[in-house]
């Protein structure tokens, strides 16, 4: 997985996809607090009742002073998150770190973020705060450049945290603002007689953002008046099921929910029955999501499309802010049609829809990885994480085991090849621990397992699932399994240093015709391995030959991540030749092959042969700037050149080569420059050539 950058920065700030309205005054108490040069408190807390724009002002203070932090403004979303324990984990994915470790995910960050500048933006933390911290008290300590800007509808309460209570925007001034332009889409155009009505709805709505544009919105049916006249009324609403619980609440909350269901009251009963299937998804969905898991009884899935249309006219649901074919629902809105879907007793059969979607698409994920599609399906994983993961849990929790097993043996392959390799561990141990009987879904969970031990260098946890997938493979009488599973032994043995060993298992491995799903993939990972162990033991023209044969296989099959591997491999020998020219060119096919996939990993391995391959072709200043860029990708990984004594043996002596060219001083500032880079300008810079 790949670190994004936002104009040149690190960092993965959304584009701002509305304008921003008012809260100067709040802007520049934040913007000195989070200013490093200024504010002297690292844990900044941004409080306020639901639908008061906290996460809109934190976004928008964090862009004020993203030049601050040169390692990155890095948002958190923790709304998504439904599990206990996960708040560490979603700031590890939130910074595209592979993590190949076991270690606890605070090290983890820590060890990545010691000595760098970087602001995190935890976002929408109340459900969570037991979680929150513990994971903030372990940080901020022991990283002096980290600052925490924390949104949440309550503090944390630790001890030095600085906090801003949020209040709803003055009436007479912003609030009427925000009213105005959100209802210009509407066509309506203040004038002097309208703005008392105005302030009177804004008042009425307490000045909260997210009420005030949920009412403003329906000017595309309703009157100035009209709005004004049922408002004005008091807000009365007949949901009294789904607001009695917030009695004892905030007022302004109990408001806020009011408004919402008022704009639920004036919806037509389809609308409302979608608002609350909806709920369902942790995070954003598609058209095609929406009819497979919403339709049913009296909402048919040919009226979805027409009906999410009015949902978004209505602002209950929202367009992505960067795919447009993706929509979702603001936490607050969505929390009001989960009480709805309960209310009806439907959110049992629903999110069963949800997981069985998310478990079709998972299956269809691996059953197509090894194909063209690959790329395709990578990029849907990323993309669907969140539900994936929420789908997954609803998979361990139902007393029938058949759906998590066959679920985790899906979801735990296609997030192992994505970098999601704690939540891969997490599934699949959870699934496996229920003891299930033998079958291929087991078979494809051990695998799966294993090959997770594997990337984070587990060896001998490795070894242990290696061991029961091989014998599961053999007692399923699966010839394909079976190559599959000589992947986990042999990989284990070759990560330990037992080449010859490994290779005897890898070069045994029978050549069958190479399937398109998930073990047709670990069929090509044979070859990959067994042409590493042969480069590990510098007998390059074997390591050659077998690349070559991955080459021409992952060609067939349209795949790219064995195929990358391969490049590499190819590129090590091209140099081993002395053809510089053949090693530089084919190190950026094996660059550019593991961009596609988010690959960081392959990647960093690809930047390793590259800067060794450019030294060669006498530019010692590239060749130390592309040893920077990589520097920073293994950082993500947590494990620089997969800690092996060979690979990190190579990449010293490339070092002390350059710099015995150039010299120490003018080494390190290449090599700093290359350091400096954010993953996407580094790898432009790596693939650009001279």
């Amino acid at each position: 997985m790949s670190e994004k950058t936002t104009g040149g920065r690190s960092g993965n700030l959304p584009p701002e996809a509305r304008s921003f309205v008012g809260r100067l005054g709040e802007l520049d108490w934040l913007e000195q607090e989070l200013d490093p040069g200024v504010g002297i408190d690292r844990l900044v807390s941004l409080v306020g009742v639901g639908g008061v724009g906290k996460t809109r002002l934190a976004l928008r203070a964090a862009r004020r002073v993203q030049d601050a932090y040169p390692d990155g403004v890095w948002l958190v979303e923790l709304s998504p998150l439904h599990t206990a324990g996960l708040v560490g984990l979603a700031v590890v994915e939130a910074l595209r770190l592979t993590d190949q470790s076991t270690a606890p995910v605070t090290e983890v960050v820590a060890e990545w973020a010691k000595g760098k500048r970087l602001l995190l933006i935890l976002d929408s933390c109340e459900h969570v705060l037991a979680d929150c911290v513990p994971f903030v008290e372990a940080l901020l300590p022991v990283l002096p450049g980290l600052r925490i800007l924390l949104t949440s509808r309550q503090p944390l309460g630790l001890p030095g945290e600085r906090v801003l209570h949020l209040d709803p925007l003055p009436v007479a001034d912003d609030a009427v603002a925000l009213f105005t332009e959100r209802a210009a889409d509407t066509g309506f155009v203040l004038g002097d007689t309208d703005r008392a009505a105005v302030e009177d709805v804004c008042r009425s709505l307490d000045g909260i953002p997210l009420a005030i544009e949920l009412a403003a919105v329906r000017l595309c049916e309703l009157s100035l008046a009209q709005l004004h006249g049922r408002l004005g009324a008091g807000l009365t609403s007949r949901l009294d099921l789904l607001t009695a619980r917030d009695g004892e609440g905030p007022p302004r909350h109990r408001t806020l929910r009011t408004a919402i269901g008022w704009s639920h009251e004036l919806c037509a009963p389809l609308e409302r029955l979608l608002w609350a299937r909806l709920s369902v998804f942790a995070d954003g969905f598609c058209l095609r999501a929406a009819e497979d898991v919403c339709a049913g009884g009296p909402l048919p899935a040919g009226r979805i499309a027409g009906l999410l249309a009015r949902l978004v006219e209505q602002s209950i649901a929202r367009r992505h802010d960067t795919d447009p074919d993706r929509f979702r629902l603001l936490d607050t809105v969505r929390e009001f049609g989960a009480d709805w879907l309960r209310a009806l007793g439907e959110e049992h059969a629903v999110r069963l829809r949800h997981r069985d979607h998310y478990r079709r698409l998972a299956r269809d994920g691996c059953a197509e990885w090894n194909t063209g599609r690959q790329v395709a399906w990578c990029e849907r994983t990323l993309t669907e994480h969140a539900n994936l993961r929420a789908a997954m849990d609803c998979a361990l929790t139902e007393p029938e085991g058949r759906a998590a097993l066959e679920m985790a043996a899906d979801v735990g392959f296609l997030w192992r090849h994505c970098g999601y390799l704690r939540d891969a561990q997490h599934c699949l141990d959870l699934a496996l621990a229920a003891d299930p009987a033998p079958g291929p879904d087991r078979t494809r969970a051990l695998w799966a397992r294993g090959a997770v031990a594997l990337l984070q260098g587990d060896l001998e946890v490795a070894a242990d699932w290696a061991g029961r997938c091989v014998d599961a493979a053999e007692e399923q009488g699966d010839a394909v399994a079976v190559v599959a599973a000589a992947y986990l032994t042999g990989g284990q043995l070759s990560l330990s240093g037992k080449l010859s060993e490994a290779i005897e298992v890898l070069s045994a491995a029978p050549r069958l015709p190479i399937r398109q799903d998930g073990f047709g993939a670990a069929q090509l990972q044979v070859r990959v391995a067994l042409a590493f162990a042969h480069m590990l033991r510098g007998a390059y023209e074997r390591a050659r030959a077998v690349a070559e044969e991955v080459r021409a296989a992952s060609v067939a099959c349209g795949e790219g991540w064995a195929g990358a591997f391969a490049d590499g491999i190819v590129a090590q020998t091209d140099l081993a030749r002395g053809d510089v020219r053949a090693a530089v060119r084919t190190a950026r096919t094996a660059l550019a092959g593991h961009g596609l996939l988010h690959n960081t990993v392959g990647a960093a391995m690809a930047l390793d042969v590259l800067a060794a391959a450019v030294v060669a072709a006498g530019d010692g200043h590239r060749a130390a700037r592309l040893l920077g860029i990589g520097a920073r990708v293994w950082e993500l990984t947590g494990r620089a050149q997969m800690a092996s004594p060979d690979l990190l043996a190579t990449r010293l002596h490339h070092e002390l080569r350059i710099r015995e060219e150039l010299g120490d001083t003018a080494y390190e500032k290449a090599y700093q420059e290359g350091l400096a880079m954010p993953y996407g300008e580094g790898l432009d810079y790596a693939a650009a050539g001279r």
